[in-house]
């Protein structure tokens, strides 16, 4: 009787400590669980907030996303075809070295060694922070440090490319020269503090700079083959002494990958507790080449809201070249002239439109919709005018007036344009205000003149002086058989 009394004990303590066991397992798994689900329903709820450019007269309406911010851009124009909180101060996370990469391809050789200091390995926490896994001491080219930062993501290599441009240990200064930077692409909503975006509450951007960034990054060919890059390999050397340095790309929008996009230029991913998910991309179709920034999403959502946001675009814009459409506003001639013709009566072209500029418009717009205004500041090399448009008050592209090559016309008027153009026959073409160039030669052509006229004014007396002088020698001479007109030759 004792046994058994003995074993249902034993048996009851067992149980007793099982159900002790699942309270301290449920316990600590609820509250990630609860904060999980948090996070998705603060995502969902987002989803109910104003979209900017939905506010734009006769634009498409755009998707429905759980990012708390978001712009699709078009790279040539810079025109902002979606906008979702776009300047709202967020955390960038690891999108932030593409930054890094803006500035090591303008100031690095990519065959310079990199050395990686104790430092740079010491700088992140390798259990967590994405890495190629080197050693302190050891180099590797800026070029494999770039395919480690981008398509690895690695944080001790951001590091070290920072200490090789500003100097070991000076962080601060590479972090003034990313300001710098991106200052001079236009931002003005964002401040880095690290070269990798681990999390620092000074270290913020926004969606449209962002934007901005990619605009200058997907720019450039070699980074643009680094971000499509979805493997890469760092061989062993004797500065590099690891047999295996292999690096994967993150982004599920890369060919083979969950959520595959066909027409991807390349995207680099970001992650962060305060962050959360961030990715920027960069596809192209229908002449179209898009950007697309996502901050602060929940996986996957930054993958499915960047497709969203692709299709949107390439469904409902389209790229409209100026060279072929715009008939009346050419170049304009600021109360100079106004005529079918070039001042000089030929009909050969003096200046001519970029023939490879174009406007973003929705897909339902006519080119004749858009207004234009001419500008001659903050030009191009080689360019002598700006002429930008707009649609219902909005920014669509710019047109670049340049000398006009002799094998190019203005226009190719053999081409078809927009079905809205062809009946504008009656309106004149305007051409580029030359005034202060013809002020030029006019001024100078008077001056000539007037120099010669002076001259000729003072030969006449001169030569009018000595022939009264030498009538008067020749008739006092008492030489009377000589022709007083042959004698002064």
């Amino acid at each position: 009787m004792t046994s058994y009394v003995k074993i249902g004990k034993t048996i009851y303590r067992i149980c007793a400590g099982l159900a002790i066991l699942s309270a301290i397992c449920t316990l600590s798994v609820t509250p990630v669980m609860a904060a999980d689900t948090d996070f998705q329903a603060q995502a969902e709820e987002r989803k109910n907030e104003p979209i900017q450019t939905d506010e734009y007269k006769d634009w498409p309406a755009g998707p429905k996303i759980g990012a708390e911010a978001a712009v699709l851009m078009e790279i040539h124009t810079g025109t902002v075809l979606y906008a979702k909180n776009m300047d709202e101060k967020l955390y960038p996370a690891s999108i932030t070295k593409m930054l890094t990469a803006l500035i090591a391809i303008e100031k690095c050789d990519m065959d310079e060694m990199v050395t990686f200091s104790q430092a740079a390995i010491d700088s992140i926490n390798w259990r967590e922070d994405a890495n190629i896994g080197i050693g302190a001491g050891n180099s590797i080219t800026m070029e494999q440090c770039l395919y480690g930062l981008l398509v690895g993501s690695a944080n001790e290599v951001a590091y070290a490319i920072a200490e090789h441009i500003s100097g070991e240990g000076n962080i601060q200064g590479f972090a003034e020269l990313m300001n710098e930077k991106a200052a001079s692409l236009g931002c003005r909503n964002s401040h880095f503090v690290t070269p990798n975006g681990i999390h620092d509450e000074d270290h913020y951007t926004s969606a449209y700079d962002m934007a901005l960034i990619a605009q200058a990054f997907y720019s450039d060919e070699l980074l643009t083959k680094m971000a499509s890059t979805t493997s890469y390999h760092i061989p062993k050397t004797s500065t590099q002494p690891r047999d295996d340095m292999t690096v994967y790309a993150k982004s599920k929008l890369h060919k083979g990958k969950e959520y595959e996009y066909e027409y991807l230029v390349g995207t680099k991913t970001g992650y962060t507790e305060a962050a959360r998910q961030t990715l920027v991309s960069c596809a192209e179709y229908g002449g179209l080449r898009t950007v697309c920034v996502i901050l602060k999403e929940e996986a996957p959502a930054q993958f499915t809201d960047t497709i969203e946001l692709f299709d949107y675009g390439f469904n409902n814009f389209k790229a409209v070249n100026i060279s072929g459409n715009d008939r009346t506003y050419v170049i304009q001639s600021l109360n100079f002239f106004s005529t079918g013709s070039d001042i000089f009566g030929s009909s050969k072209a003096i200046l001519q439109m970029n023939r490879s500029d174009y406007v973003v418009i929705p897909v339902d717009a006519d080119f004749s919709e858009t207004v234009s205004e001419i500008s001659y500041d903050d030009l191009k090399k080689d360019t002598i005018a700006r002429i930008d448009y707009y649609y219902n008050d909005v920014y669509v592209g710019s047109g670049n007036v340049e000398a006009a090559k002799e094998e190019q016309p203005i226009f190719d008027f053999g081409s078809k344009p927009e079905k809205s153009m062809e009946s504008n026959d009656s309106e004149s073409i305007k051409i580029i205000n030359l005034r202060a160039v013809l002020q030029i030669v006019l001024a100078s052509a008077l001056a000539l003149i007037i120099i010669f006229g002076i001259r000729s004014f003072i030969v006449s007396r001169f030569i009018k002086n000595r022939k009264r002088g030498l009538k008067h020698k020749y008739k006092t001479s008492g030489t009377k058989n000589l022709d007083w007109k042959n004698f002064i030759k």
